[in-house]
C-alpha cells in the first residue's frame, strides 16, 4: 500500500521548521529530503527518519523498524503530530548526514 497524498503533505508541513522540506516520489513511496539532503523515508503511511546518535537522543521512544522489506531499519517515527519535536529531530539528523554527492551533468 502506498502513502496517500494527504500525509505526505502532513509531513511535509510538520517539518517544515527545520528548513526546505520536500517529499519527492521514488519506488512507490516518497524519500524525504530538508535543503535538498534526504533524511527519511515515508512508506505505507508511515514516518522513517534515519538513525543517528544525535537523533536517538532526541526520541520521545526508540523504535527501529525497516520501512519496506529488505531495507535496513529506520527510527519509525509514531508521534507526527508535534510539529516543534519532528523539526527538531530532522535538523539534528541533517546536521550530521553527509552532503549530497554532486551529479554529473549530461553532456
Amino acid at each position: 500500500m502506498a502513502s496517500s497524498a494527504d500525509f505526505v503533505q502532513y509531513i511535509v508541513d510538520q517539518c517544515g521548521g527545520a528548513g526546505n522540506i520536500e517529499a519527492r516520489k521514488m519506488f512507490g513511496d516518497y524519500g524525504i529530503y530538508c535543503n535538498g539532503k534526504i533524511f527519511g523515508l515515508i512508506c505505507d503511511n508511515g514516518f522513517y527518519v534515519k538513525p543517528t546518535e544525535e537523533g536517538r537522543r532526541l526520541l520521545h521512544t526508540e523504535d527501529l523498524r525497516p520501512p519496506y522489506d529488505g531495507a535496513k531499519p529506520y527510527f519509525y517515527i509514531e508521534d507526527v503530530d508535534d510539529r516543534d519535536y519532528l523539526s527538531a529531530l530532522v535538523k539534528v539528523t541533517c546536521a550530521v548526514l553527509p552532503e549530497p554527492k554532486p551529479k554529473n551533468k549530461k553532456k
